[in-house]
């Protein structure tokens, strides 16, 4: 395969912090390259380094002849002026757009592409990056917002495009179907990993055991040299208390007494020096050192108990933006303690939904009634209306000492360190601000969580950490999610966004997903079943009660039975 990208040396530095030392890769034409690792690591800074939009304070990138790097950044956001000069007359851009969902972009008034989505942006972003042909992709976070309509697009056209791809992104389910190798950020250095995702996370946890068996093995070792070490110490020393001795007069008479003592101990002194010299050259060749422990991220949540059954119904409810219906005529109810998805197409109103629930909006048409003693928290996914200015602590607002010990408490169990947090907002990465949000919303006591995708920038170790404390949660949960990991974990009823219309459906999203084939396979079952209990039926017409295949009949036509209601079921 042909190298499309060399690097040799890389590194960067902002200010006094360094995020890449003596990095060294090579990228070829076959790869599928999945970039991953913390928050704050430097993945977005390698990105923009490979793309050229940033330099490198040292090292070399070589790169193919007339390259042509395709780069989806992580924050995608245009303004109406730039729309139109970008769809105009462009048929390869308005081709692929419509192919992922967007369909009649060039027909679009002002006020519509005014109200594009997060996912309808990023739908438009990747249609650009397809449409200008490119040798090389860089894709940061590219699932962000996208729905399943759009991820299954990008998958199949990340199947045909001929070029390496670089991906960074933190969707596990996304990894397992795209990538084939790993380049995992660590320590400012970079580790690779043949295999997807899961793959990856099977392999390091083996180097991880290895490596701190390894340390676990050097450090015995280092122990018992320094065990001898303090041993011959004490040795040298004695020969030396020994030396100073006056001793008997008799002792005083034979000749050589001190010097004797004195000897033994400068041999005692050569014989420690030799060791820790030996311990120490030994160690600094093949030194290991004790694994990285993963982030101890840790959420906690408190909810204040039942506070009646129904939270939130909606009859009839309708709401449209000029001209443009999002949903109308639609009817449905949550209860306390369920956990909710919203599944739709980019643009179809999951997060006006969301903003309806809050009060934010008003209906155009029916009625919203919500719970009156139930606290809501609400996670946006928009993590740049923090004050840029303001460190983490002063941007959530607190004052009183306790507050802010257990805010602090908190930043530092998802990762934040001292040193991150006393720094201005601006300096922090997205993943970095989402955190400072989530510990804004865990300092509040609530009874209904509404999350607008928050697992987006999220590394993995806090997306995993979440959905188990989430799953803990006994309140009710309102999530919007690209995550299918996420949202089939957590969620066990959904909102389904379709033809203008919202349903409740009380199934898991892979349940919904697959239903088609669900049923197909359980009329099978049934068919086979029924088949066998009339065989059965016809068997036992023509034998006797006392004939001892009887009870063996009669007991697997009891087993079919229960399958067969299992199945209706």
């Amino acid at each position: 395969m042909r190298t499309v990208i060399k690097v040799k040396g890389l590194e960067k530095s902002f200010v006094d912090l360094k995020v890449l030392e003596n990095v060294h890769f090579e990228i070829k034409t076959g790869d599928r390259i999945g970039l991953v690792g913390f928050n704050g690591t430097g993945k977005t800074t390698l990105a923009n380094i490979l793309f050229g939009k940033i330099s490198l304070d040292q090292g070399i990138i070589e790169k193919a002849k007339d390259c042509k790097i395709g780069y989806l950044t992580q924050s995608v956001d245009y303004e109406f002026s730039e729309f139109h000069e970008l769809l105009d007359g462009n048929d390869s851009l308005l081709q692929y757009a419509s192919q992922i969902g967007l369909q009649k972009v060039y027909e679009w008034e002002e006020e519509r592409l005014h109200q594009l989505s997060g996912g309808e942006k990023l739908k438009l972003a990747l249609s650009m990056v397809w449409a200008s042909k490119p040798d090389f992709l860089i894709l940061d976070e590219p699932t962000n917002h996208l729905d399943y309509k759009g991820i299954e697009w990008l998958i199949s056209e990340l199947e045909k495009f001929q070029g390496p791809v670089l991906i960074i992104s933190h969707d596990r389910h996304f990894l397992d179907r795209t990538v084939n190798r790993i380049f995992e950020l660590e320590n400012r250095q970079i580790h690779f990993y043949n295999g997807n995702y899961s793959d990856y996370r099977e392999e390091k946890q083996k180097r991880v055991e290895n490596q701190l068996h390894q340390y676990n093995v050097q450090k015995r070792y280092k122990e018992k040299i320094e065990q001898q070490m303090e041993q011959l110490k004490n040795w040298s020393e004695k020969g030396h208390r020994d030396s100073t001795k006056q001793g008997s007069a008799s002792e005083r008479r034979q000749i050589g007494y001190k010097e004797y003592h004195r000897a033994k101990a400068k041999k005692m002194d050569i014989q420690v020096k030799s060791k820790m010299k030996r311990l120490q050259s030994e160690l600094e060749k093949n030194k290991v050192e004790k694994p990285t422990e993963e982030a101890n991220v840790q959420f906690q949540f408190d909810s204040q108990g039942k506070r009646g059954k129904r939270v939130i119904e909606a009859k009839k409810l309708a709401k449209t933006f000029g001209g443009r219906t999002l949903f109308r005529d639609s009817q449905f109810y949550l209860n306390h303690g369920e956990r909710i998805g919203l599944i739709g197409e980019n643009g179809c109103g999951k997060t006006t939904l969301l903003r309806l629930f809050l009060g934010d909006e008003n209906p155009s048409a029916g009625e919203l009634w919500r719970s009156g003693s139930v606290k809501i928290a609400y996670l946006s996914q928009d993590v740049s209306d923090l004050p840029e200015d303001m460190n983490s602590i002063e941007a959530l607002g607190l004052t009183k000492q306790k507050d802010i010990f257990r805010a602090r408490t908190l930043l530092a169990n998802l990762g934040l360190k001292e040193t991150v947090i006393l720094k201005p907002i601006r300096t922090f990465s997205l993943g970095e601000r989402t955190r400072v949000k989530l510990v804004d919303m865990l300092m509040k006591e609530y009874d209904v969580l509404i999350l607008d995708e928050p697992t987006n920038h999220l590394d993995l170790p806090s997306r995993e950490q979440l959905e188990k404390t989430l799953s803990e949660f006994k309140g009710t949960i309102i999530t919007v999610s690209h995550d299918y990991y996420f949202l089939n974990k957590l969620c066990d009823r959904l909102l389904i966004f379709e033809k203008q219309f919202i349903k409740r459906v009380d199934m898991k999203l892979e349940e919904y997903l697959n239903r088609g084939k669900t049923n197909s396979s359980r009329e099978e079952k049934l068919m086979i079943i029924e088949n066998k209990l009339a065989s059965i039926l016809g068997e036992l017409s023509l034998i006797n009660k006392i004939d001892p295949n009887y009870l063996l009949l009669d007991q697997e036509f009891n087993d079919l039975l229960k399958k067969k209601r299992d199945l209706i079921i």
